[in-house]
């Protein structure tokens, strides 16, 4: 029997690539469009309140236009799924180990699946994830209602929920919960 292959996630370059050239794009047909039309345009003062907006929203855009770069360079594995347990990157660069993970499955969030992970308490205490409610662009999210579980969201990512949910399947089919 061939032994299992590890499965790896990285972020993916299309998505990531399409979020910055849109996130830019928005900020250049914003500027055009109070090119073309000069009256329209806020006056460059903190007081004039749609300066206000179209700068913060401005600033927004540049948001996602230096993430959707910095994660299109960044190669490095961001899940592993392997023999040894799973390892979530996403700038925590965390392995849960098998003995650690009570279950693991898909949940619809919307229109698209996302990997669900139980840990045991004090596995979860221990791998100090630093999870927020309000981190919108986070792969790594709590569960509400679920407080010692992990919801890894696979946008941007170049492999699928789904394939993650078949890796743990074939390393750990005891722990897919359906």
């Amino acid at each position: 029997m061939a032994a299992a292959q590890p499965l790896t996630a990285r972020y993916g370059t299309l998505h990531n690539v399409s979020m910055a050239a849109v996130s830019l794009g928005m900020i250049v047909a914003a500027i055009v469009h109070f090119i073309d039309n000069p009256a329209n345009a806020p006056t460059l003062s903190m007081n004039d309140q749609r300066f206000v907006l179209f700068a913060m929203l401005a600033m927004a855009m540049l948001y996602y236009v230096f993430l959707g770069v910095s994660r299109t360079l960044d190669r490095r594995p961001q899940v592993i799924i392997d023999r040894d347990g799973i390892l979530l990157g996403f700038g925590r660069n965390r392995r849960l180990a098998w003995d650690d993970i009570g279950w693991v499955r898909l949940r619809r969030l919307a229109l698209r699946p996302q990997l669900e992970i139980g840990l045991a308490d004090q596995a979860f205490i221990d791998a100090n994830l630093r999870l927020s409610m309000w981190s919108f662009d986070d792969s790594l999210r709590p569960v509400r209602g679920q407080p010692t579980t992990v919801m890894v969201r696979d946008n941007g990512l170049d492999t699928a929920a789904s394939a993650m949910l078949d890796a743990v399947r074939t390393f750990r089919p005891n722990l897919v919960k359906s």
